[in-house]
């Protein structure tokens, strides 16, 4: 077996792709701050704030079978990453974004797609907006210093435990609370996730066997009803009613689409109508298997409850909000 890097380590697919190869029979070392979280067990943590400069200089000299990154907003992470131990590196994975696209309108389309203009300036910022402009100037850098050795995953919407954006979850929690359920009134919207699991399992396997190039990582392109159905079959409660609302309506009520206060997660306008139906084929056909969605349902609401249901969310509907919309639209 190898020896793997992964910066980061303490949380989220970071941590799921660190407690794969460990679970795969891997030394793992994660270099990170641990204030997030602990990293799996079987692995080593290496304490280091990728803010500072030299963070990585005591790796400089470690030679790894494979590292992946999955810096979300710091070109220079990326960078100093790479100067560090890029070149004692077999095999280098840089986790992007579909957010790189210029174009999020238009369904089915793939890698080739115009990407917006890269942000290359080396500040650290944490203004959204900056999101996909900074993964897209990474992926250049990770291209110019790794060469053939890289694989770019542009992930789609990852969900399942320890999902902490709300997103996904909001919906097995709703679903398991049961009665009338307030839905997007669109079924055959676009709607594509990737359980974190099976996304992490598939970035160890393709270090493991050197896959490199470019792919649009997600699950199959779906619809928004099915994908509600399957998570409704899955956890939702004897007595639960699902009432849709057409879009209008909901704008109309103050709702608003995908994320944030007072929203409907996984809706979205017409605006973003593709970025829930990339062509995730070439990923399939690498390896990338993923599991019914009533699995990432299950594994979303365990992780849901462990959190508390009733916490502040960053993305849905309180009840109260959810009732007086349910009464405005009757």
């Amino acid at each position: 077996m190898g020896r793997w890097l992964v910066l980061g380590g303490t949380r989220f697919l970071s941590r799921a792709v660190a407690a794969t190869a460990v679970a795969r029979g891997h030394e793992v070392v994660c270099a990170a701050r641990g204030s997030s979280g602990a990293v799996p067990d079987g692995a080593k943590l290496l304490v280091v704030d990728r803010d500072a400069p030299g963070a990585l200089e005591p790796l400089r000299d470690e030679a790894f079978d494979a590292v992946v990154d999955v810096a979300r907003m710091a070109l220079p992470w990326v960078r100093s990453a790479l100067d560090a131990v890029g070149a004692n590196a077999g095999h280098w994975t840089f986790v992007s974004s579909i957010s790189v696209y210029a174009d999020s309108s238009t369904p089915g389309h793939g890698i080739g797609d115009t990407l917006v203009e890269p942000r290359t300036d080396e500040t650290i910022t944490d203004d959204e907006a900056a999101y996909g402009p900074v993964k897209g100037a990474s992926e250049t850098v990770v291209r110019e210093l790794a060469g053939e050795r890289a694989l770019i995953v542009r992930a789609g919407l990852i969900c399942g435990p320890d999902d902490l954006t709300d997103r996904f979850g909001y919906w097995p929690n709703r679903f398991a609370r049961g009665g009338r359920a307030l839905i997007p009134g669109d079924p055959q919207q676009a709607a594509q996730i990737v359980d974190v699991r099976d996304l992490a399992d598939w970035i160890v396997r393709s270090g493991e066997e050197h896959l490199v190039g470019t792919f649009d990582a997600s699950g199959p392109r779906s619809t928004l009803g099915a994908v509600l159905d399957e998570v409704a079959d899955a956890v939702g409660a004897p007595d639960l009613e699902r009432v849709p609302a057409a879009p209008e309506a909901l704008t109309a009520a103050r709702v608003q689409p995908w994320s944030g206060p007072r929203s409907l997660p996984l809706w979205l306008p017409a605006s973003h109508a593709g970025m829930l139906a990339r062509d995730t084929a070439p990923a399939a056909a690498a390896g990338l298997h993923c599991r019914p969605i009533g699995d990432t349902a299950r594994g979303a609401l365990a992780h849901e409850r462990a959190l508390g249901p009733d916490r502040p969310r960053r993305a849905g509907l309180t009840p109260d909000e959810e009732s007086e919309v349910l009464g405005k639209l009757g």
